[in-house]
């Protein structure tokens, strides 16, 4: 089966290896997240600081996205699909094809964003 068979516009655009990349990247954010939240708690830092909380959870809630739905928020932005090696990727012709992946870029980075905004403020709200 070659590459372009396995692409679906505004569904699947990355196969197993690209999905790897993105676990590491999912995980690393996971594990930075916990870490500022640790930290801040520990040092007493002034709450505003937990609003920080915002980028390691946007990037970690768009990482898991990706993983799940087998899709690249980059690549879907830029019109690219890979289903073979790390960092081999394949241009996309079609204009709808690359409308549709752009829609579910979007969709993606906003449920991210949404998700990072919620975990910010709650933890904001924490009373310790």
């Amino acid at each position: 089966m070659t590459n372009s068979l396995n692409y679906v516009p505004g569904t699947c655009n990355i196969g197993r290896e690209e999905i790897k990349a993105r676990k590491k990247v999912a995980v690393f954010s996971m594990l930075f997240a916990i870490a500022l939240i640790v930290v801040l708690i520990l040092v007493h830092a002034d709450k505003l600081w937990r609003l920080c909380l915002f980028f390691p959870v946007t990037s970690l809630a768009i990482g898991i996205q990706q993983v799940y739905f087998k899709f690249c928020v980059g690549f879907g932005m830029k019109g690219y699909f890979n289903f073979s090696e790390l960092g081999k990727m394949d241009s996309i012709t079609e204009a709808e094809f690359r409308k549709k992946d752009r829609a579910k870029a979007t969709q993606m980075i906003a449920a991210g964003i949404s998700a990072a905004l919620v975990a910010a403020v709650v933890f904001y709200f924490l009373p310790f």
